[in-house]
């Protein structure tokens, strides 16, 4: 995915502002060998831009004056009730060393798993991204999970994922829980229309 960004030479919280009201979000990119960079990036596009899952866990390509630089997402502001982009941080990668990043799981056949086509049972989805270390070259968009096989009472742990060649999870836990199978429990609603049944009628 390509980004556009421009140099930013305003520096604090006024000058923030004002770029926000001319309707850039003011950002910095950190990393590698060159020096800290402050960035500003026209808003919609960023705003838009930030909707994309990939947008989240793939190399980027940010031109700056007409020169391209390769980064990762690491963080951004969003305003605490209005859609608006307060800040961005970038971090420039470099092909031969290895990154940290948050990928997307994504789960497949979730409503033909054995646990729900057999025992109309429910599946718990404990995490919904993982931390992974790989080269950038290496890097993938999303790790699929299948739940195909899971049954009520089973889970799977991150020993059971597939991961892509060249990618290895951050986290030594090969316990680690990524999703579980159970019977649902009954409604409320359900209990009561049960125990009222049940009970005698008058003259009975």
């Amino acid at each position: 995915m390509k980004v556009v960004a421009f140099p930013r030479a305003e520096q604090g919280t006024g000058a923030s502002r004002r770029l926000r009201t001319a309707g850039m979000t003011p950002g910095i990119i950190y990393g590698g060998t060159s020096e800290p960079m402050a960035i500003k990036l026209d808003h919609n596009a960023l705003y838009h831009a930030l909707r994309r899952e990939a947008f989240h866990s793939s190399i980027l390509d940010m031109e700056i004056e007409g020169k391209i630089e390769k980064v990762l997402l690491r963080d951004y502001q969003m305003h605490a009730y209005k859609q608006i982009v307060m800040h961005i941080d970038f971090q420039r990668v470099s092909a031969d060393q290895p990154i940290h990043v948050k990928v997307p799981l994504h789960f497949l056949n979730e409503e033909t798993a054995v646990a729900v086509k057999q025992s109309n049972g429910i599946i718990h989805r404990a995490v919904s991204e993982l931390d992974i270390t790989c080269l950038p070259g290496d890097l993938p968009n999303f790790i699929e999970v299948d739940l195909a096989n899971l049954d009520i009472g089973q889970t799977i742990h991150l020993s059971d994922v597939k991961l892509p060649k060249g990618v290895s999870a951050t986290s030594s836990d090969a316990d680690m829980t990524i999703a579980t199978a159970s019977v649902p429990s009954a409604a409320p609603a359900d209990d009561a229309d049960a125990t009222s049944s049940e009970e005698p009628k008058a003259g009975e």
